[in-house]
């Protein structure tokens, strides 16, 4: 047990921040728990309402005309049944609300609440001695677990990362912020995110960086505190303390967890993506328990934008009209370029420069034009699911084995660039040996 000042005691060592007593001594009792075979309601400490003398314990609070204030506390009987009064409104002129009588062997809970009326931008919330048992003036009231202000309010803040453009195939983090700016705990909190069409989840990604439980892993079997949802393609975090496997968990508000908490888990970005700006948003669901009753509440947090590039899927394909020559003929080649898509094709080459051993003759193509002195291809811009053809005639000048390749590129990546390159071989052969003129024939 202790007697300390109260807050408007600053010149002493130590006093009780933010309370105030009507008693002249201003001073607070406050027992520990378990004192004198007492236990707490809440925590590790109680205060006694009448302490040396019959007095009202009160903070004034700043507040907001029309907002609905919560309020709790315990209240119990030291040597038999006590009663204390619950006062609230402006300084000066506060009205009763309710009274409170219990006895000395169990603590009782109340709850309540109260409504700002307009102009009043101060708020006293004072708990007043009416009597106690036994007759001795500085005995009585206990009183324990107090609570007075708004209901939880949480605000999601989602950001991706890198900030992009991206392309098909990079991977996107998503981190999301929940922080409580209301006044009660927000209770059995859970966070589920959808992800955003044609991307995919990547296992193991979940994790919880700051707050409750961070550090802790998220996504294993059994003590999950987050899980991926493969039916509904969302991730889904119970968050706060003493969140589980199975429910969410309670997240102070933003004076005592300014920071809040913060997830995330990571994303690769799918070929529908390109060319598409990919976005999202995180909810959240949790329960405000200040009132008598649970009162569910969500949140939605703000939509975090992804720009992908533009994608297109080539391929080539080269064949040769004959694949043995003799030295001396003519080899024609022809190369088709392809767009799979998603996205149109710009810019698109093929790269089909003719080795030693051939000797360029001419070129016809579909579109653009082939430059035989750099073996480049101009093919242009190219629709999805459009095709461009090039015909190459060569003569063979060199026997052995020849082989030729095609490369295709574009401005925009390949998703699957495994096919961008074809190659055909062709055998040359000598040219036959001529008849001897003076041999008749037969």
């Amino acid at each position: 047990m202790a007697f300390l000042p109260d807050a408007s005691q600053t010149q002493a060592p130590r006093h009780v921040p933010g309370w105030l007593t009507t008693a002249t001594d201003h001073m607070i009792e406050l027992w520990h728990s378990g004192f004198n075979g007492v236990p707490s309601a809440d925590g590790e400490q109680f205060a006694e309402l009448n302490a040396n003398q019959v007095s009202t314990l009160y903070q004034d609070l700043p507040t907001t005309p029309g907002t609905k204030l919560y309020w709790r506390l315990y209240h119990r009987g030291r040597q038999g049944q006590d009663t204390m009064a619950l006062d609230i409104g402006a300084p000066g002129g506060v009205i009763e609300q309710r009274t409170f009588t219990d006895g000395n062997t169990a603590w009782g809970y109340y709850t309540g609440t109260y409504t700002v009326p307009a102009g009043q931008t101060t708020t006293r919330f004072a708990f007043r001695s009416v009597s106690a048992a036994g007759g001795n003036r500085g005995i009585g009231n206990f009183l324990d677990g107090i609570f007075f202000g708004t209901a939880p309010h949480v605000v999601l803040t989602k950001t991706a990362v890198p900030v992009g453009p991206l392309d098909v195939g990079d991977v996107v983090t998503y981190r999301i912020t929940a922080k409580n700016e209301g006044g009660g705990a927000a209770e059995r909190l859970t966070l589920t995110d959808v992800l955003p069409a044609g991307t995919t989840y990547v296992p193991g990604s979940l994790r919880v960086i700051s707050g409750p439980n961070s550090g802790a892993k998220t996504d294993r079997a059994g003590d999950d505190q987050a899980s991926y949802d493969a039916a509904a393609n969302a991730v889904v975090f119970r968050l706060g303390s003493d969140a589980s496997a199975t429910q969410g968990g309670s997240l102070a508000n933003t004076a005592a967890l300014p920071g809040g908490t913060t997830v995330e888990y990571r994303v690769v970005l799918g070929l529908e993506t390109a060319g598409t700006h990919v976005s999202n948003t995180a909810t959240a669901a949790y329960e405000n328990r200040l009132g008598p009753t649970p009162e569910s509440l969500t949140a939605t947090s703000d939509e975090a934008v992804t720009e992908v590039r533009p994608a297109a899927d080539l391929d080539v394909t080269k064949a040769a009209d004959s694949t043995t020559v003799t030295v001396g003929q003519t080899v024609s080649y022809r190369v088709t370029v392809h767009n799979a898509g998603p996205s149109p094709a710009t810019g698109v080459t093929v790269t089909d420069r003719l080795p030693d051993g051939l000797v360029f003759l001419s070129a016809d193509a579909s579109r653009g034009a082939y430059d035989p002195a750099t073996g480049r291809w101009a093919v242009g811009d190219l629709a999805v699911g459009a095709r461009a053809t090039l015909t190459l005639r060569a003569k063979a000048t060199t026997t052995g084995l020849i082989t030729n390749t095609a490369t295709v590129t574009a401005v925009e990546k390949d998703p699957d660039p495994t096919d961008n390159t074809d190659s055909v071989s062709v055998c040359v052969e000598p040219a036959p040996a001529c008849c001897d003129p003076c041999t008749p024939r037969a």
